[in-house]
């Protein structure tokens, strides 16, 4: 059977390639029942009603990933790829369609204006296309890197999934615009590290963490349900824990998060709802101190034999604050949900306590912001001295992060360093979203010694803000924190910085002193007192109104940027008291890098299979799809 020949706009697309060496041409499903061999282990839906399945597993021999995506009600064929934010434009897809006589597979790409174009380079291959009582199965692969401009290079941290439902034939390929179609994205991590189950203890127990008949929401909300420990529970080790996700709300269950309240209030008033409702206890703004997260895509998070995360006892709270993120973009109604974590303890407390510590920005105004940045970025330092006066002198060991910002974020990186070379990324995720945040197992253990350096570094998009975004607890201010999960636990808990305020009042009185008159007393900044000029008048606008009267131009905007980049710091290096260690810590100097980490060059296929270049023929009769 031939392939048909392009059309004329499908020739000029490729310059000149020929279209049928590049289309896989699927006439019929492979006969046959059976579900694949070998399930592959990580599976999530792509939309919310579950009618789009994709598994995956990942070959780090191979530098490939292999997919496996379930349609279970197909009509005229479906779009799947990635694309930087989830947008379906200017995405890498592959496609499956039909033009009423014949279905065809192939590696293709959309424009800016949602137009989809066949790939002269066909890194996408199909294995395998098989009816099961589900639906239609298809099985393909692709490389990480294929070294195609076209294509989205497949890396450590978030990808953006995308997809589209095609509702009727069309008479070729660039017929299709993805502007009409039934569409979406998922948000995941592709690249799962390949890491040992360690043993768990005999004695081990459970306890589910879970909301209570709650009725989803027809819109997107985040769920907060209060609980509470039982009267006089002993300290326990947590070993493992892992989702509880209601039958049939998989595609609804975004992500799920569990905070310990701190011991300051002995009793908080009970709670179950939306996050966001004025009725929620005031109380609960203490309840910040993670025990455990998950997001979809993740499977059990399993604690290293030697240590365990403590909770219980006398010296901490009962009460435990659990947060759901209920994902419910087409308005889906009448579900109940009973979703949320089970926790797997041990009364046999470990050789280790685990501990979780915060790097990053400290929660203050003074680190803002512009309006209109594409691409502006924010630094914390958790300086060598603190590292020195509060680690052990065999160091500390992460094992897992989890990496956090509030709307404006788009990418976050924590790097180690040591002696003034940057020694190895921590973790980083390019394409993060605050929609999707879960502990991530490192691939391998980061070792950090006293007089360590540790910098995060937060990227942030405010191109739809006409004011400054200034730091802080709101969901409409930002934060800049890397949770790192790490053994043995330490006194230090948070280890983070912020510009010393009194250079910000320069930089206040620079760009616009007809406003704000000479700099003076820093508001909202520790009490710290900056000199003043004689004669002045102190200005008692707090930070975040001298940010909202800064006169955006490339000026401020380039001094600002200065200001963060070079000027001393105040550092946090705090206890879990809230305590600093002894020193001084305010005007501290940046660390000085001598030496820094080459970015890592993707490498293209050495070799390609036979077949992802030449068409592949399924022919059993049939062409529909």
């Amino acid at each position: 059977m031939q392939v048909p020949s392009p059309s004329a706009r499908e020739a000029a697309s490729m310059y000149g390639t020929a279209v049928a060496v590049f289309l896989v041409l699927l006439v019929a499903v492979l006969q046959g029942l059976a579900p694949p061999e070998s399930p592959l282990p990580y599976r999530i839906p792509l939309d919310p009603k579950g009618d789009l399945e994709l598994s995956w597993d990942v070959s780090y021999t191979q530098k490939t990933i292999y997919f496996q995506l379930l349609v279970q009600e197909l009509k005229a064929g479906v779009l799947f790829g990635m694309s930087d934010r989830g947008e379906l434009e200017n995405a890498d897809l592959v496609v499956l369609w039909t033009d009423g006589d014949n279905a065809y597979f192939g590696d293709a790409w959309s424009d800016q204006r949602g137009q989809i174009h066949l790939d002269s380079q066909q890194d996408y291959q199909l294995l395998r296309a098989q009816r099961t009582p589900k639906g239609l199965c298809l099985l393909f692969k692709r490389p990480f890197g294929t070294c195609d401009p076209k294509d989205y290079f497949i890396e450590d941290g978030t990808v953006h999934l995308v997809y589209g439902v095609l509702e009727e034939p069309f008479g070729s390929l660039e017929a299709i615009n993805t502007s009409g179609l039934q569409k979406g994205l998922q948000r995941v991590q592709l690249l799962k590290p390949k890491i040992s189950i360690p043993a768990l203890p005999e004695d081990r127990r459970t306890m589910d963490i879970q909301a209570h008949n709650v009725l989803i929401p027809s819109k997107t909300t985040y769920w907060c349900h209060l609980t509470k420990l039982p009267q006089d529970f002993p300290r326990h080790h947590i070993v493992m824990y892992e989702p509880i996700i209601t039958k049939g709300n998989e595609a609804l269950v975004h992500h799920i998060e569990i905070f310990q309240c701190t011991k300051q209030f002995q009793n908080i008033t009970s709670f179950s709802g939306s996050c966001d409702s004025k009725e929620k206890p005031q109380e609960l703004k203490v309840c910040r101190h993670v025990l455990a997260a998950w997001a979809l895509g993740a499977r059990a998070f399993y604690y290293p034999e030697e240590a365990g995360l403590a909770f219980g006892g006398s010296n901490s709270s009962r009460f435990l604050l659990l947060e759901i993120h209920y994902h419910n973009p087409t308005n889906i109604r009448g579900r109940y949900d009973n979703s949320g974590i089970r926790l797997h303890y041990t009364a046999k407390l470990r050789h280790f306590n685990a501990g979780i510590m915060e790097l990053g920005l400290v929660y203050t105004p003074v680190m803002a912001i512009p309006p209109k940045e594409s691409a502006f970025v924010l630094t914390g330092y958790c300086t060598a001295k603190c590292t020195q006066a509060a680690l052990p002198p065999l160091g500390i060991r992460i094992f897992a992060s989890q990496l956090h910002t509030h709307l404006t974020g788009t990418k976050v990186v924590t790097m180690l360093v040591r002696d003034g070379q940057e020694i190895e990324i921590v973790n980083r995720d390019d394409h993060y979203s605050p929609n999707f945040q879960e502990i991530r197992m490192l691939k391998k253990t980061v070792y950090v010694y006293p007089g360590d350096v540790l910098i995060t570094s937060c990227t942030y998009n405010t191109e739809d803000k006409n004011e400054a975004t200034v730091g802080g607890l709101g969901t409409q201010e930002e934060m800049c924190v890397n949770y790192i999960h790490y053994y043995p636990q330490t006194q230090l808990e948070l280890c983070k910085s912020h510009i010393d305020p009194c250079f910000l009042q320069k930089y206040f009185h620079l760009v616009n002193r007809s406003n704000l008159g000479e700099y003076c007393t820093c508001p909202q900044a520790s009490g710290t007192t900056c000199p003043q000029a004689s004669g002045t008048t102190c200005p008692r606008a707090s930070v975040p109104e001298q940010f909202a009267s800064v006169p955006w131009n490339s000026f401020s905007r380039v001094v600002l940027k200065a200001l963060y980049d070079f000027i001393p710091v105040t550092v946090h290096c705090n206890k879990s008291s809230a305590v600093r260690f002894p020193g001084k810590w305010d005007l501290q100097p940046l660390p000085e890098i001598i030496s820094k980490l080459k970015e890592p060059t993707p490498r293209c296929p050495t070799s390609r299979d036979q077949s992802s270049s030449s068409l592949t023929v399924v022919n059993i009769g049939g062409g529909k799809v």
